[in-house]
């Protein structure tokens, strides 16, 4: 069986690593991938294991504006490559979505769709009629969580769905280092360090993270808040830290390379996502999560979206909007290094079991099976 992926994700070397599992477990499937040369600012990321999958590198219109974009040359791509299943890793009111679906048509190709959208929502034309035809068309879909399967039965869509997030996290570049270490590449050295890896933007609930955090930050001053990320609220929270006199417990870094992420990751003590739910977004899974519990960083998580069923028992789980409830599940932590410990092993194993990319990769097999073997799906 020959599978043909379309996925702009996959310009990031670590994500490719499902690529690489996808070829190894089953020698009976042939799984490809089409991916842009770049995606907005972001180039491809080459790795040495490429030559271990069929990677077919294609140019792309509208590179970095999701759900806009197509390929010019897909059409032959696909004819050259010859599938037996599209798997197209992208939203299934993309434009690229409906790109891919009809020439899949003309071609007898059968396929299916990924999605993360776990709000229902109306989409204007043209998504709405993207979104009618690829939802009459394709043989099944793969959801990354349970609430963006609902909202996809709910929108009529009556093939089979698995839930199965988009990529796992590798565990062979997140996993527990030297901590000491780690502290050391950023003068971090003895200090207990409070982690947020993400955009610093209002719906992942900075104002919250902040507000629980002082008060430590005051009464504490072994400790550090460590944001990792960009966007508005950087500023906003490093004049309060000003304002307050922490501005020396306060360290922003606005940009890391992928391959310094397990790095930031045993740096930490404890890893943050405190997320908002909005009427148009709550959080759609918290990949940030997973690296943190593989490199046995003990992880609190607000109760948006997906974010307890990420968690589980292997981390605290708090009520969103409540920094008196971040407040203490963060000082129970300052306070009690056994359950850190206790905490960031239970997340290992829990991602090893889940989360893993090889996981991850096993999952995704077990649906190409089940399609090449149901001919009669529409």
């Amino acid at each position: 069986m020959r599978v043909l992926m379309i996925s702009k994700a996959c310009v990031t070397e670590s994500y490719r690593t499902k690529l690489e599992y996808l070829n190894q477990l089953d020698p009976h499937i042939q799984v490809g991938v089409v991916v842009p040369p770049s995606w907005g600012p972001l180039q491809f990321e080459p790795r040495e294991d490429d030559h271990r999958y069929p990677l077919l590198l294609t140019s792309v219109r509208f590179s970095g504006h999701n759900h806009f974009h197509f390929y010019p040359e897909l059409r032959s791509v696909i004819r050259r490559y010859r599938p037996d299943l599209l798997h197209i890793d992208e939203e299934h009111y993309s434009m690229v979505t409906y790109q891919a679906i009809r020439i899949a048509e003309r071609l007898r190709i059968p396929s299916l769709f990924f999605t993360w959208q776990n709000i229902y929502k109306s989409y204007p034309w043209p998504f709405s009629a993207t979104e009618r035809l690829v939802l009459a068309r394709c043989r099944g879909a793969i959801a990354g969580n349970r609430e963006a399967r609902e909202v996809l039965r709910q929108k009529g869509f009556r093939n089979p769905i698995w839930v199965i997030p988009q990529f796992g996290t590798d565990t062979s570049l997140y996993y527990p280092r030297d901590k000491s270490r780690a502290k050391r590449t950023w003068n971090l050295e003895a200090r207990f360090v409070v982690g947020y890896v993400g955009r610093l933007i209002e719906e992942k609930g900075l104002d919250d993270l902040w507000q629980a955090s002082r008060p430590i930050l005051a009464q504490h001053s072994d400790t550090v808040l460590l944001l990792a990320g960009s966007g508005p609220w950087a500023d906003i929270i490093r004049s309060r830290a000003e304002s307050e006199g922490l501005a020396g417990q306060l360290l922003i870094l606005p940009w890391v390379k992928t391959q310094m992420m397990p790095l930031v990751m045993n740096a930490l003590d404890v890893l943050v996502l405190p997320s908002h739910t909005t009427p148009r977004w709550k959080e759609q899974f918290g990949r940030v999560l997973t690296e943190a519990m593989a490199s046995e960083v003990a992880v609190v998580g607000s109760s948006s979206g997906e974010i307890p069923e990420v968690i589980k028992d292997a981390g605290i789980v708090f009520p969103e909007g409540s920094a008196t409830a971040l407040f203490k599940a963060i000082t129970s932590l300052y306070d009690n290094p056994g359950l850190r410990s206790n905490l960031g092993k239970s997340g290992r194993k829990r991602v090893l079991q889940h989360y893993s990319q090889e996981t991850i990769a096993r999952d995704t097999l077990g649906v190409y099976r089940h399609l090449r073997d149901s001919p009669s799906l529409r």
